[in-house]
C-alpha cells in the first residue's frame, strides 16, 4: 500500500505542477478535470476522498493503540516499533494525498475563474474600443 500511496502523491504533485505553469499540458489537464467534474465523476471523487479519510482515521486509531501498548509495557517491542513506523508513514502519505487533492481542486476552480474573468475583460475592452 505504501508504494501505491507514493505513486499517488507523486502523480498529484505532477498534476499540481502542470496546473501552475501555463503550458499546453495545462489545457489538457483542465479539460480532463472538466470532464471529471461532470456527471458521476464528482460522486466518485467524493467517495474516494471519504474512503481515504476513513482509512486515515483507522490508521491513526491503530497507531494510538500501539503507542498505548508500548507505554504500558514500558519496554519497546521491536515488532511494535516497526508497526508504528509503518502506520506513521501510511498516515502521513494519506494525509498529504488528501491535502494535495484539496489543492488540486482549489487550483482548478481558481484557474477556471481566471479564464472566465479574462474572456469577459477582453470582451469588455473590445466593446469599449468599438463604441
Amino acid at each position: 500500500m505504501i508504494h501505491l500511496m507514493f505513486m499517488l502523491v507523486l502523480a498529484e504533485m505532477a498534476l499540481i505542477l502542470s496546473l501552475l505553469f501555463r503550458t499546453p499540458l495545462r489545457k489538457l489537464v483542465m479539460m480532463g478535470l472538466d470532464r471529471l467534474k461532470q456527471g458521476r465523476g464528482r460522486l466518485v471523487a467524493n467517495t474516494v476522498a471519504a474512503t481515504m479519510t476513513l482509512l486515515f482515521s483507522s490508521i491513526i486509531y491503530h497507531a494510538t493503540i500501539i503507542h498505548k501498548r508500548s507505554a504500558e509495557a514500558s519496554m519497546v517491542n521491536p515488532t511494535e516499533e516497526v508497526l508504528m513506523a509503518q502506520r506513521e508513514l501510511e498516515a502521513s502519505l494519506i494525509g498529504f494525498s488528501l491535502f494535495l487533492a484539496l489543492t488540486i481542486d482549489r487550483l482548478y476552480y481558481l484557474i477556471k475563474e481566471l479564464y472566465l474573468l479574462r474572456t469577459s475583460l477582453e470582451a469588455a475592452i473590445i466593446m469599449h474600443q468599438a463604441g
